[in-house]
């Protein structure tokens, strides 16, 4: 239901192209996913494979409907010694398929389930997009948060050189913690100047998945901070089976198993029933009514074993897909395991790092009183302060790895675009 809710918007979107609000300077999660439903590349490639499927679906039904043809024809005989003559004609003929060996309606069958299994694509095409694009927005608040940090590094640098440089023009300090204070603080402008460059790239990247054209300008609002409880696990098989990844290899494989019964149904008789009705004269309009109605029956007897091949081709087909099936199976379970123990981690850092964060700041502040007052030293001090600026870029980045890895969970169970509207 969730998928065809997903494409009935994007079919009218398709429709009715809106290129809505993503020139703005601002979005939340929410409006990017709702951006990149309509707007990503991937996405609208995996909508055209299910209107392929569709159509494919239509052909395989159009062999169980009448055949109606329509011709009409002049032609004109000269004999020698005798004048041209004109014979003109026209009609309608039809024919319909009555028995096949079931050919037909396992193809028709078969087209049933590709379908099902572009649905399923979409939904995984989706989920690996949501993958990508929370990746790039959270990337992008990272990005946005370690210029704040970065100038406030750069601006406690600077007050450090201060009183480092205070502390050696009074004769309290050698020349060696100066020319250190001086590196540090150059070291923080360039941090600073570093972070507001890959502000552009972030910003660049997280276009590319919006499907957003031109060199776009965004600034992501949020919090790096989980809107979920991931307090108890949830049953692993269960999920493995509900997954759009599994039921797209199940629904392929059931599409094999349909292809093989068509091929074998070659070897049954094909049965029609046909008619015409037609008019024919020498003169226009014809008014020689004909007619005709019957059956026919057809049999290949021998083809150089075409068929045999065929045959043998799809049911090497059928078990393929089995066999692609239990590996996805295998492949999903370890992956979903996987993701949760890596979500899992990446709580329990957060926690662990905010407290290694909490010590350095409350380190920093005794250390730099007591520097300042001659009861540390410069090589004690200086050990702190960049304690501290480890502490505060690592719980930045431990806090978006955070939610990157619930972004890998999410993807796991396959959450598409439309997953965070639950």
């Amino acid at each position: 239901m969730r998928i065809k809710k997903t494409l009935s918007l994007l079919a009218l979107a398709l429709l009715c192209p809106i290129y809505c609000s993503y020139a703005q300077d601002k979005l939340t999660w929410n409006e990017c996913a709702r951006i990149a439903v309509f707007n990503n590349p991937e996405l609208v490639s995996a909508y055209e494979q299910i209107k392929q499927a569709v159509s494919d679906k239509d052909i395989s039904a159009s062999s169980m409907m009448p055949q109606i043809d329509s011709d009409a024809s002049v032609k004109r005989h000269k004999t020698e010694g005798r004048p041209a003559s004109d014979t003109y004609s026209y009609g309608i003929s039809a024919s319909q398929l009555v028995f096949d060996g079931f050919k037909t309606a396992s193809e028709l069958s078969g087209a049933l389930k590709d379908l099902q299994a572009a649905r399923y694509n979409y939904a995984v095409v989706s989920s690996d997009v949501r993958l990508n694009l929370r990746s790039c927005f959270v990337g992008l608040i990272r990005a946005q948060e370690l210029i704040s940090i970065t100038k406030d590094i750069a601006q406690r640098r600077k007050q450090n050189f201060e009183l480092v440089k205070l502390r050696y023009e009074g004769g309290r300090e050698h020349k060696g913690a100066l020319l250190t204070a001086e590196a540090d603080m150059a070291q923080a402008d360039f941090e600073q100047s570093q972070a507001e460059r890959s502000v552009i790239l972030v910003q660049r990247e997280l276009a590319k998945e919006l499907g957003a054209e031109g060199n776009i300008c965004i600034e992501a609002v949020g919090q790096l901070c989980l809107d979920r409880d991931y307090a108890a696990k949830p049953d692993i098989d269960i999920l493995a089976e509900d997954t759009p990844f599994i039921k797209e290899l199940i629904s392929r494989k059931e599409a094999a198993r349909y292809n093989l019964n068509s091929k074998e149904s070659d070897f049954f008789p094909k049965v029609y029933v046909n008619g015409a009705l037609s008019r024919t004269g020498d003169k226009w309009l014809p008014k020689k009514d004909e007619w005709s109605a019957g059956a026919s029956v057809s049999l290949p007897l021998f083809e150089g074993g075409q068929r045999l091949a065929e045959v043998s081709k799809a049911r090497s087909r059928l078990e393929q897909a089995g066999a692609d099936e239990r590996s996805g199976r295998y492949g999903v379970l370890v992956t979903l395991e996987r993701s949760w123990k890596d979500l899992q981690d990446a709580i329990s850092n957060v926690s662990v790092q905010e407290k290694f964060l909490q010590a350095a700041e409350e380190r920093a502040k005794i250390t730099r009183s007591q520097y300042s007052t001659g009861l540390a030293s410069f090589n004690d001090w200086i050990i702190i302060e960049d304690n501290l600026v480890k502490a505060q870029k690592t719980y930045l980045n431990t806090r978006a790895d955070m939610l990157i890895a619930e972004a890998y969970w999410i993807q796991a169970t396959g959450g598409m675009l439309e997953y965070d509207k639950k």
